[in-house]
């Protein structure tokens, strides 16, 4: 062989080791200033905050995962427990002035009523949520922006039946639903909105709730002697104490967590009073922040018929499903959140 193209074969030779010892070196050290930030979740959260205990915890997660999540706003909804859509409001408010963000995230009032309701004789330019409905369509135009839907999904069904443009825009992460069985609080609220969300074209994702199994939600459940352990404290110290909703006042959420949870027990479900409490809402946030948390797998959209769920294995819409939650990585990373918070960016009125 010509000693040129020897030595040349020798070059390119040390020059490739050499490449592939800087990858290795590069994937191996901390991120650089210069390299980009990953961008975080541009999203709106849509909560019925007065009904129990989980949606209060997943708003402070959510506030104080400045790293993970661009809050564009809150939106309520009402359902059968919590005092109606000014209970709602007035407590998704608490949990901002908490984190020292009221008045500094968008909060607005979605519907009180149901969507069979709303929807009869529908007049788009006046409506029951229309507040909510509305910036729902307006933000999404603006950016990509998905909705967390925490609650009954009236706000979203409204929005698809005022703008069927929406369903192109934006995404819907919701927290309901037992599927493949029956029942479930968020879903029974407004079954006939759920079922219009459904059988829509926007892409939609169902966080299981799945009552007493260990596949959905209802597992990532702490206790009130953990709350009381880990929570007292937790939190930004806020510029302006609350008074909670059972009374009593309150300048950290971490001390507000410890009167949720000791007054939720008060309440005796069919099964008897319990110890624990699941933290359904926060989990659809915390999968987001890191899918391995959960399983997911694609199905034809079902639809709920007399309170039982039929399968349309035909169906060309396919939904996201999620189930199999780990829980003992998410409730780690909320109280990790909760001891050292990161407020998100405050987005003007």
């Amino acid at each position: 062989m010509n000693p040129f193209y020897r030595l040349a074969g020798l070059f390119l030779f040390v020059l490739f080791i050499s490449s592939c010892k800087e990858t290795v070196k590069s994937n191996t050290e901390a991120p650089l200033a210069t390299d980009p930030v990953p961008e975080k979740i541009k999203l709106i959260f849509d909560t019925d905050a007065n009904n129990e205990l989980d949606d209060q915890h997943a708003l402070a997660y959510m506030l104080l995962n400045g790293n993970t999540f661009d809050v564009r706003g809150i939106t309520v909804n009402a359902t059968i427990n919590g005092e109606g859509i000014q209970g709602h409001y007035d407590e998704a408010e608490r949990i901002l002035q908490l984190c020292n963000l009221k008045d500094s995230v968008p909060l607005l009032k979605g519907a009180e009523g149901n969507f069979q309701e709303i929807s009869k004789d529908f007049d788009p330019l006046n409506y029951d949520g229309s507040e909510g409905v509305d910036f729902l369509l307006e933000e999404t135009k603006k950016d990509s922006v998905l909705i967390v839907a925490v609650g009954k999904l009236t706000n979203i069904a409204l929005a698809l039946k005022k703008d069927p443009s929406f369903a192109k825009r934006t995404k819907i992460i919701w927290l309901g639903s037992n599927y493949p069985e029956p029942g479930e609080y968020n879903q029974d609220n407004d079954t006939i909105s759920m079922n219009y969300v459904l059988n829509s074209s926007i892409p939609f994702e169902m966080v299981t709730v799945r009552y007493g199994k260990p596949s959905g939600t209802d597992a990532v459940s702490v206790t009130k002697a953990e709350i009381n352990q880990k929570m007292p404290g937790l939190g930004p110290m806020a510029t302006q104490p609350i008074t909670g909703r059972h009374g009593g006042t309150f300048a950290t959420f971490g001390d507000y967590s410890v009167s949720l949870f000791e007054h939720i027990f008060d309440h005796i479900d069919d099964n008897g009073p319990k110890n624990s409490r699941p933290l359904f809402d926060m989990v659809a946030l915390a999968i987001l922040k890191d899918a391995s948390w959960g399983e997911t797998k694609g199905i034809p959209a079902p639809i709920l018929i007399d309170n039982q769920w039929v399968e349309r294995p035909n169906n060309p819409r396919k939904i996201v499903l999620w189930e199999n939650f780990e829980k003992d990585g998410i409730l780690q990373d909320f109280f990790t959140t909760l001891a050292q918070p990161v407020f998100i960016t405050a987005t003007a009125k």
